[in-house]
């Protein structure tokens, strides 16, 4: 198992979220900067769905209990807004979940390709 300097989480709208946080924190180093991102596309309206906004909330929560600054962006290319968060943070490693889902692995495929191997993904399951 590596360890890293800067790592970056990538959390959705969802409580369970908080494996990724927990799993990430484990491989920053132990003077290392951990991070997590929320990026909603612009036509998404959090605020006004509650159980959105609790899930979001908690995992701020879970966030400040692992030294981790939580960040929210808005923007309609998830990707290249990650992509661009992560290098502007000098990020070493981005921790994603497992998804099935065919939109979200064409997700990290973009991701990839936008990143060209220059910051380390790990898919946690």
């Amino acid at each position: 198992m590596s360890i890293y300097q800067n790592v970056l989480v990538c959390v959705t709208k969802q409580k369970t979220c908080e494996r990724l946080i927990k799993a990430a924190s484990k491989l920053k180093a132990r003077n290392g900067n951990l991070r997590v991102l929320h990026v909603a596309k612009n036509s998404w309206n959090i605020l006004d769905n509650s159980r959105e906004s609790e899930a979001l909330e908690y995992l701020f929560k879970v966030s400040k209990s692992h030294n981790a600054d939580m960040t929210m962006l808005r923007s309609d290319d998830i990707s290249r807004t990650i992509a661009e968060f992560a290098r502007e943070n000098d990020i070493d490693l981005i921790v994603l979940g497992q998804s099935n889902n065919e939109q979200e692995n064409k997700f990290y495929k973009r991701l990839c390709t936008l990143l060209k191997d220059e910051i380390n993904i790990e898919v946690i399951s």
